[in-house]
């Protein structure tokens, strides 16, 4: 089993999308380990404010099968595909880790998010705190705790989830 990290953000009816997709990823890969939910500004647009989260999974699919699931998740619940890469969505679902596999196809892993976006690191390192990036050589806690919280705007804000923090 790989131990996977996902990143999920939305900006169009944030609450609904994030919670929807969350069952939808359960459905798929079983339980799910969440991080706290954060609030930033858009990035690379002007639009409306994202919620963002970290969730770590395990899963027997390989890299290219979880993609195209995630892919058709994000469809799945009212993603546009061919939309503008910096545009409003309802649901975007990215995979940050996939143990310690670097690649560059089918995807680019690590994703490079982890490194230069706030609303990716910080939620990263409050689940994996200890676990090290495969390429920067550090834990992801020393990542952020390195990172220029001055550079983008982020904040906690209160998600509202059944489950808990696993489900």
């Amino acid at each position: 089993m790989a131990r996977i990290y996902i990143s999920l953000g939305s900006n169009i009816e944030p609450t609904h999308y994030l919670k929807a997709g969350l069952q939808s990823l359960r459905t798929y890969l079983g339980p799910l380990q969440l991080s706290s939910m954060y609030e930033s500004e858009a990035v690379g647009f002007n639009g409306t404010n994202f919620l963002n989260m970290v969730v770590c999974a395990q899963t027997e699919l390989n890299i290219a099968e979880v993609v195209a699931q995630f892919k058709q998740i994000e469809q799945n619940h009212g993603r546009l595909m061919g939309a503008k890469k910096f545009s409003p969505r309802t649901l975007d679902i990215d995979l940050l880790l996939y143990d310690d596999v670097v690649c560059q196809t089918p995807v680019i892993l690590p994703r490079a998010e982890i490194v230069s976006n706030a609303f990716v690191l910080w939620p990263l390192s409050e689940i994996a705190p200890d676990l090290i990036h495969p390429l920067q050589q550090k834990t992801y806690a020393a990542m952020w705790d390195e990172y220029d919280k001055t550079s983008q705007k982020l904040w906690p804000v209160t998600f509202e989830w059944p489950y808990g923090l696993t489900f």
